[in-house]
């Protein structure tokens, strides 16, 4: 047996016929004319299928390209052919409309169908439509129309408690049911004349006029797996960090990304101070650090995710973690979650804002090191969009980076996203409290078969100072996220439990009006009140 998918011609119609006559024989026998047929061909030829056996046309799909507003969701089969007609059909349409899909009784049990929604499916992908709509019939209602509402009906067939030749088999190919439609199909007594409005989504299609200047779905990281030494400066600090914006540049990567503390080393100058006092004078050369790597971004091209580093705001210190796009502006992300570590050897807070960024290369999230260890803030920014998620960090030990790592590796699975971490390797004698580290850089993916069988895209060579370079291609997420084999994000009991944010992080304009309303309460007399 040779069986094969292809488009339509002329010379197929006898089968077609054929086909038909055997197809609609319950429902009238009614069959489409050749000269409709043959209009089909010419208006929209790479829209009608056929899929043949053995040399010989045994099942069909036709399909024609309409500009759905123009219609809206209470149409009739008549309305969306234009009367039997195809004159409704638009070139320029962006969505596929099935208007008829047969199989010949005696070859069903093939599952040439899905051959044929596989086709259309295709078909839309290539053409950047949004998808396909159909009015699809419901032949076993009339066996349960005594007892049951068509939209009872419709979800005891979801339930599988039901089936429907026609409704089962479209449910199992992605479509859903949009809305009930009555009268669609007048004659049609088996679905005594009800029908299902369905619809199938295309995941690839692109909005022309929402799209931006960069939207190629394969991004190329560049991860550092930077080595700690001595600089005798901070200019020679900042010409390594060059050499990487140089180095990954030349690879037309699209993000840089440095580890946690990676300016540490300049606190060699001040070990002759206690820890908190020592880090606050790095924190002073924070602004300066900065301004260089937004200067970097622009002149190599290349987004920087500029690991972190101390910086003081109202008096308080914080780790903070910034991100400097290739156009010029910048985000910052202040560490939630401040180690013991670092809160009894510096003195560090925790920030407030949980936020996903927009980038040229789709939305990204930023978690510093301990972050990624609370599940709860990569949940957040995944249902804020989030496709990839930097994780800067810096451990001494590895049972310290093993922390890092899997937890790094469970935030991609259950996010559906992809985690770059990037961490700090070999020893720094005489800075206090960052003597020894341990780091093996890598990208993790979720874990489906669009990704490695490991679910992981790439590592680096454990505590070795290298850059990692590798890509990974966001239009396999929108696949998994839709039609993967376990789909975590949507199959959530959020009807049971949730993760919110509790509060907003302030502007800094309400910070100021906090403090001189403090300022101002400090001034006020005392009230006394008397019962």
């Amino acid at each position: 047996m040779h069986i094969q998918t292809r488009t339509l011609q002329k010379s197929d119609y006898a089968d077609l016929k054929e086909a038909m006559l055997e197809v609609y024989s319950g429902i009238g026998g009614d069959y489409w004319e050749k000269n409709l047929i043959d209009k089909l061909l010419k208006i929209f030829p790479e829209g009608q299928f056929c899929v043949e056996v053995d040399g010989k046309v045994v099942a069909c799909s036709l399909a024609i390209r309409v500009k759905y507003s123009d219609f809206g969701d209470n149409h009739t089969y008549e309305e969306i052919t234009g009367r039997y007609t195809f004159d409704t059909h638009n070139p320029k349409g962006n969505w596929l409309y099935g208007i008829e899909l047969f199989v010949h009784p005696e070859y069903r049990d093939l599952r040439l169908g899905r051959r044929l929604y596989d086709a259309r499916k295709e078909l839309c992908e290539s053409l950047n439509l949004k998808g396909i709509m159909a009015g699809g019939r419901i032949p076993n209602y009339i066996k349960y129309a005594g007892e049951l509402s068509p939209r009872e009906y419709i979800a005891k067939v979801k339930q599988k408690e039901i089936y429907d030749p026609t409704l089962t088999f479209q449910l199992s190919n992605d479509f859903h049911v949009k809305k009930v439609l009555r009268g669609y199909l007048p004659g049609d007594s088996e679905s005594l004349e009800y029908a299902t409005l369905l619809e199938w989504n295309n995941i690839y299609y692109v909005d022309e006029k929402k799209k931006k200047p960069h939207t190629n779905s394969i991004i190329r990281l560049g991860v550092v797996q930077w080595q700690m030494r001595h600089f005798p400066n901070m200019r020679a600090l900042l010409e390594q960090v060059e050499f990487f914006a140089d180095s990954v540049s030349d690879y037309k990567a699209d993000f840089l990304v440095l580890p946690e503390f990676f300016n540490t080393p300049l606190m060699a100058d001040y070990n002759d101070l206690p820890g908190p006092m020592a880090i606050r004078k790095l924190a002073e050369v924070t602004h300066e650090v900065r301004q260089r790597l937004s200067e970097l971004a622009i002149s190599y091209n290349v987004n920087i995710v500029g690991g972190s580093m101390p910086l003081i705001d109202d008096g308080k210190l914080y780790n903070v973690a910034y991100l400097y796009r290739r156009d010029g502006s910048y985000e910052e992300y202040r560490k939630i979650h401040i180690t013991p570590n670092e809160v009894r050897h510096y003195g560090m807070v925790g920030g407030h804002e949980i936020r996903a960024f927009d980038t040229d290369c789709g939305k990204i999230g930023l978690l510093i090191c301990y972050d990624v260890e609370f599940p709860e803030l990569s949940r957040i920014l995944a249902d804020q969009g989030m496709q990839i998620l930097f994780v800067p960090f810096l451990t001494d030990t590895q049972n310290g980076y093993t922390r890092v790592r899997n937890c790094a590796m469970a935030r991609a699975i259950e996010n559906e996203c992809y985690v770059a971490i990037s961490g700090c390797v070999g020893n720094l004698p005489r800075v206090a409290n960052m003597d020894i580290h341990y780091a093996q850089s890598a990208v993790f993916t979720p874990s489906d078969f669009q990704f490695p069988n490991n679910a992981i895209k790439a590592e680096s060579t454990p505590n070795t100072e290298m850059v990692l370079i590798t890509d990974v291609d966001l239009s396999l997420l929108t696949e998994l996220h839709e039609q993967g084999s376990v789909q975590i994000l949507k199959d959530r009991r959020t009807d049971l439990y949730d993760v919110t944010v509790k509060r907003s992080a302030r502007t800094k304009v309400e910070k100021k009006k906090e403090l001189s309303n403090e300022e101002e309460q400090k001034t006020l007399p005392p009230v006394i009140v008397v019962e």
